[in-house]
């Protein structure tokens, strides 16, 4: 009844403002989540924000950071712009919509395992300060991982290796896939679906793990980014729970979020939204990879992973930023409790300057301080902001104390990895900063 009247109220007053502003759509279907109000009833300058916005997206385009993007901002609980930019590739055939779905890559991380393990610390079933072997029983007596904790884990302080190839496992050096880990047809024991015609061996996983029991780990304690363990949570999830890991997001978090899009393996999932492509796989699938997750260690275990894997439209994902920047609540249903929502998205050792929160990245310790080019991310976001970015050319950002959530979503990756343009030029902080600008000018 709120929600409904405030949508009124937000109607009537876009009348009294400029035509511009008035004729931004208000949809009011969105039961499950965020309004949409004009700009400037937030303080927002539209004239201002789309010069830059577009001028900054276009030049991107422009110089092949991405073939097209686009980006959703919510301000106090609503959601102001939301505008697609671009092509899904170079052809300029198919444009970009904004019921787009994207492959999120590391934005999984933040989006898939992590609210289920802060669930898991407010049952008590987990704790950050016990070393992880109490729940991961291989890392038991391995004496280099025994000892750490899952705090020093998902603030990236454990010393953990960056990132292990384990594609270099199945192929062969002349290139082929080795028959023992990789199929072109589904059976009993290869069942998980790597692509249209590729299937992997069910327990491909217990290899991984294996190799990351015998994956060094550095005796000095300071960051270093490692998504190895994201490759174990979604199995010790399970094992705390007792239920798929997918299924155990879905109803806790996605499906009473109204997060209808976001989930795992989109191809086989029939959505009538169509599906951003990213890279042409040169590796082993030989084929643009579109549906299927990019990631290759992802990809490895089926697409259902904690390291990458997900997808999503921007608005199911801003419907998650949005519960998390309310400390946990969304829609008076609460998901995660306050204190714990609190304790992830603070830096947690600032002493050894890493500015990680528990599994969310953070502004740079000086952001404030640095010029637009330098900062990461925007100057302007504050110190209890909190996000993540993905490799495939995604960005997610949620800031408290000014009630701001920025989404960019793009696929950098088309044609090829090797695409750097997105960083060159800065262009996420660039757009992110727009906003506060927008904000701080009124």
């Amino acid at each position: 009844m709120k929600k409904a009247l405030f949508i009124l109220v937000s109607l009537f007053i876009a009348n009294l403002h400029s035509q511009e502003d008035a004729v931004i759509p208000m949809r009011i279907d969105a039961v499950e989540g965020l309004p949409y109000v004009p700009l400037s009833i937030m303080g927002m300058d539209s004239t201002y924000i789309y010069s830059k916005v577009d001028s900054i997206v276009t030049n991107g385009i422009k110089n092949k950071a991405f073939p097209g993007a686009q980006i959703l901002v919510a301000k106090n609980g609503s959601i102001v712009f939301q505008e697609s930019y671009g092509y899904h590739t170079y052809d300029s055939i198919q444009g970009v919509s904004n019921d787009d779905i994207y492959d999120l890559a590391s934005v999984t991380k933040i989006a898939g395992p992590l609210p289920a393990l802060m669930k898991l610390v407010d049952k008590g079933k987990l704790r950050l300060d016990e070393p992880f072997s109490t729940y991961w029983k291989d890392w038991k007596n391995i004496p280099d991982k025994k000892d750490i904790t899952l705090r020093e884990i998902l603030a990236h302080q454990a010393g953990l290796v960056p990132y292990i190839v384990f594609l270099k496992e199945v192929i062969r050096k002349n290139g082929e896939l080795k028959r023992r880990f990789v199929r072109s047809k589904p059976s009993s024991r290869f069942k998980n679906q790597a692509y249209n015609h590729l299937f992997v061996k069910n327990n491909f996983n217990h290899k991984m793990y294996r190799l990351i029991n015998k994956s060094k780990v550095s005796a000095e304690k300071k960051y270093k980014y490692s998504g190895l363990a994201f490759l174990i949570f979604p199995k010790l999830i399970e094992q705390l729970t007792g239920e798929p890991y997918e299924d155990y997001l879905i109803k806790n978090f996605y499906s009473p979020l109204g997060a209808a899009t976001m989930g795992f393996r989109p191809k086989t999932k029939n959505y009538p939204n169509r599906i951003i492509p990213t890279e042409i796989d040169t590796l082993y699938r030989h084929a643009l990879t579109q549906g299927w997750v990019h990631d290759e260690n992802a990809s490895l275990l089926g697409g259902v992973s904690g390291n990458a894997g997900l997808f999503a439209t921007a608005d199911d994902l801003a419907k998650l930023m949005q519960m998390y920047q309310n400390y946990g609540s969304l829609n008076g249903q609460r998901f995660i409790s306050e204190a714990t929502v609190k304790e992830f998205i603070k830096v947690q050792y600032l002493e050894n300057e890493n500015r990680r929160g528990l599994g969310f990245d953070k502004p740079l310790l000086d952001n404030s301080k640095l010029t637009l080019s330098e900062a990461y991310p925007a100057p302007e976001a504050s110190l209890l902001s909190f996000g993540h970015s993905g490799f495939t050319g995604t960005f997610i950002w949620a800031d408290p104390k000014n009630q701001l959530v920025f989404i960019f979503l793009s696929n950098r990756v088309y044609p090829t990895r090797e695409n750097r343009n997105l960083y060159a030029l800065n262009i996420r902080g660039a757009l992110q900063q727009v906003f506060y600008e927008s904000t701080l000018s009124n």
